[in-house]
């Protein structure tokens, strides 16, 4: 530290204290860390567990959402559904007409449509099963253009086809193949009480999950074998994404001219799109308990600062005595209380990161840590620190240099 002088009364001079550089705070700030580092690891350690706590919380929701958005992109959100609704008068449920997925796709943006028929019958593994024993599973007839309407993959086997819907073949939903035991085509199963040979497996449809449920057989085939009337239960359309809120109120009027209102319209997207929203419900909570661990932390700090004041009381004495000043003095214990603080909340911000990519890895989840919620993180140790070390570093400058160098 530089002495200089500066004009004082009656022409004397007066000693002015030069200020720290930024060299000398960090030198003399860090000597509590240096000499005693177990210490400053431990208290860091709270800092670092809150911060780790709030980042992960943050990114792991974060990488939730954008799993859900990447499933909607894939998806997409101009799916709409037409199903029978309950009738005006009677209550009961109303019929769609038989080709109504044809008169949809008169309907302008339409790209394309589709439909399935409820069957009353169950579907089993064989006849040794009870038919009481459904496992949630049900038989529906299908028109050929439903996989590509829902954008849909088959897992293993083949879809239906001209040929192959004319005949008692059947194609399983990835639930229904998982609950019925069946992993490879060419198996039989029992629909009503007819076997259906197994061509085909579907991957996973996140927003039909009824198809996900279901053993599909071609339409003309519902008909020869099962009985099917033909009137479908529910009509599947894609359209362009500008058209969406156009076709979805021509619909109605369109597959019933004469009671629209017996037809309802439904969006399977909006489920996907209700939970991407309430991917981060629980978040605010989550921040709640990391908020938490960090001011405990910011308190385990500031005890550690308030302790090491009273331990180096004959070095801040000494200090004094050599011309430091009170500002001197408040300077280090603070940029010691940063130092502290900020070392924690870096080894948070990795550790939090480090978490996120662990768990997004294991769960095929896009690995996702909002540059927000670093900066943040980063941001609220500093406070914390600043706040921390405060009070130890006021009592430090407010020590008396001739009482300080009587502690030995």
């Amino acid at each position: 530290m530089k002495i200089g002088r500066t004009g004082g009364g009656r022409g004397g001079k007066r000693l002015v204290p030069a200020r720290l550089a930024v060299a000398d705070v960090l030198r003399t700030g860090s000597v509590g860390l240096r000499t005693r580092p177990v210490r400053a690891v431990l208290s860091a350690l709270g800092i670092a567990i809150g911060i780790a706590t709030m980042i992960s919380v943050v990114g792991i929701s974060a990488s939730s959402k954008a799993d859900v958005l990447r499933q909607l992109d894939g998806l997409g959100t101009n799916l709409l559904v037409a199903s029978p609704g309950d009738s005006m008068f009677t209550g009961d449920k109303t019929k769609l007409p038989e080709g109504a997925e044809k008169m949809v796709q008169r309907i302008d943006g339409v790209e394309r449509s589709a439909a399935t028929g409820s069957l009353p019958h169950t579907v089993r593994r064989s006849d040794k099963i009870s038919k009481d024993e459904t496992g949630g599973i049900t038989a529906q007839a299908a028109t050929e253009d439903l996989l590509a309407t829902l954008r849909g993959t088959v897992h293993r086997g083949t879809w239906l086809n001209a040929g192959t819907g004319r005949f008692p073949s059947v194609i399983l939903g990835s639930v229904a193949a998982e609950r019925l035991g069946v992993t490879e085509t060419g198996r039989q199963v029992l629909v009503g009480d007819r076997y259906f040979t197994v061509i085909g497996i579907l991957g996973p449809l996140p927003l039909t999950p009824e198809i996900e449920r279901s053993a599909l057989v071609g339409w003309t085939a519902a008909r020869r074998y099962l009985g099917f009337d033909g009137h479908p239960t529910s009509v599947y359309e894609r359209s362009a994404d500008a058209a969406v809120s156009r076709v979805r109120e021509l619909l109605p009027r369109t597959i019933n001219v004469e009671n629209p209102q017996d037809v309802r319209v439904t969006d399977p997207s909006a489920a996907l799109q209700a939970k991407a929203a309430a991917a981060g419900a629980f978040t605010d909570l989550l921040l709640g308990l990391g908020a938490v661990a960090l001011l405990v932390g910011g308190v385990g700090v500031a005890n550690t600062m308030i302790i090491s004041v009273l331990e180096r009381r004959h070095e801040i004495g000494l200090r004094r005595s050599l011309g430091a000043t009170r500002g001197h003095v408040r300077l280090q214990f603070v940029t010691e209380s940063l130092l502290l603080s900020g070392l924690g909340g870096a080894a948070g911000a990795v550790l939090g990161t480090l978490v996120t990519f662990g768990y997004a890895t294991s769960t095929g989840l896009p690995p996702v840590v909002p540059a927000w919620s670093i900066a943040g993180g980063l941001g609220a140790t500093l406070v914390i620190g600043t706040i921390a070390g405060l009070y130890p570093a006021v009592r430090a400058a407010r020590l008396s240099p001739t009482i300080a160098l009587q502690t030995a």
